[in-house]
């Protein structure tokens, strides 16, 4: 028999002292959120490193450029991910900690509303990778790195985000996210709040000039984004946004 060591658990108590402790711990909570919105908020003002490499990945429709992999939009979100020879799992599986942060992605249709795109990038070959995504049900664009981009960008022997930007044809760096940065990955929130324009949302503090849109609007079915604006979600929201913003405070 093995002996198992009595677990101390917190004392049991009335409703009344149970809402008074949660109430005394949601001052902290709230704290903490406002934190972590002032960072947010530094980190669109952190200085852009421009790309001066042309980097060539493989992907489902051939060779694809960086500036490819934005898919049309404003900004870029890569993942390393480690799915290659030589990894545990391998040709079965990707890396387990990376299988785990591509089964909290959320539904892509959110993130690309917001003009960013989420990509996926790994050294096995193309049929492998469409092979996995198929397996896990795995929707997220996958590419697979032909040269040193993983190395150039910080993620040769350890996983990570990389965050970029382009004007035209100028591609820059703006963040990178790693270790257990990559745990909180897999909302739309925390792929926003990582990118240089954030949500795009009115109640941030960003930039003079940075696109921002009121707090709901955009807000919508995964399917229903092509569809035009329904001006009864908007009385709803904008009601909803004041209602929440007064209660927040």
């Amino acid at each position: 028999m093995t002996k198992h060591t009595a677990m101390k658990t917190p004392p049991i108590v009335s409703q009344q002292a149970w809402n008074a402790a949660r109430e005394e711990l949601l001052v902290k909570e709230k704290a903490t959120l406002r934190a972590k919105d002032a960072l947010a908020a530094e980190r669109r003002r952190m200085p852009w490193m421009e790309v001066d490499k042309a980097y060539v990945f493989d992907g489902p429709n051939g060779k694809a450029s960086l500036l490819d992999l934005f898919e049309g939009r404003r900004q870029l979100i890569v993942y390393r991910a480690f799915f290659e020879p030589g990894v545990y799992g391998w040709p079965e599986h990707a890396c387990r900690g990376c299988s785990l942060g591509a089964d909290q992605v959320g539904h892509l249709a959110h993130l690309n509303a917001r003009n960013t795109t989420l990509a996926y990038a790994s050294r096995a070959p193309q049929p492998d990778i469409a092979r996995l995504k198929k397996r896990m049900g795995w929707e997220m664009p996958w590419y697979t790195i032909t040269d040193s981009f993983d190395k150039d960008f910080g993620v040769d022997e350890w996983h990570g985000h990389n965050v970029f930007i382009h004007d035209g044809d100028r591609i820059f760096r703006t963040y990178f996210i790693n270790s257990r940065g990559d745990e909180a990955m897999g909302t739309v929130w925390s792929y926003l709040d990582a990118t240089p324009l954030g949500r795009q949302e009115i109640w941030e503090d960003s930039p003079e000039g940075y696109p921002q849109t009121p707090l709901y609007s955009w807000w919508n079915w995964h399917d229903n984004y092509d569809a035009a604006p329904d001006q009864k979600w908007a009385e709803v929201s904008a009601a909803g946004e004041a209602a929440f913003r007064d209660k927040d405070q």
